[in-house]
């Protein structure tokens, strides 16, 4: 299975999230804030498969943690998380650099099935606005 670099402040989601991937046979590290998770990259050389990090928190922001990881370890796959629309449009800029975007609440079969697919390098499946408002 993968390593996977979690960077989570809020402790009832990095909870949820490392107990979901290490029951699917992950090993994890989690940290509570980017700054945390940038050296813990740094400390490890950046030996992790994925980085799933919620975008919007103190000391270090998921996005600026993004960068980070993918200019000095470009095979690390990253996944970003957010609950807030503004913060996920900040992520669309770094196309090139992420895999995608979770959208806080997800629940357990959403988020294990988007990192299995990051995994897999499975294509992103790109929803159009016209089809979103069809399905709602």
């Amino acid at each position: 299975m993968a390593r996977i670099l979690v960077a989570e402040d809020d402790p009832s989601v990095r909870a949820f999230v490392v107990s979901a991937l290490t029951m699917k046979g992950h090993e994890v590290v989690a940290e509570e804030d980017g700054g945390l998770a940038a050296e813990t990259a740094d400390t490890e050389n950046g030996r992790f498969d994925l980085l799933l990090s919620d975008i919007k928190m103190p000391i270090m922001d998921g996005i600026a943690l993004a960068l980070h990881v993918a200019a000095k370890y470009p095979d690390i796959i990253i996944v970003l998380m957010t609950g807030f629309a503004d913060q996920r449009e900040r992520a669309h800029g770094l196309d090139a650099l992420i895999y995608d975007v979770i959208v806080k609440p997800f629940t357990l079969a959403d988020l294990l099935a988007k990192i299995d697919d990051a995994l897999a390098g499975k294509p992103v499946e790109v929803v159009s606005l016209g089809r979103q408002a069809r399905e709602q």
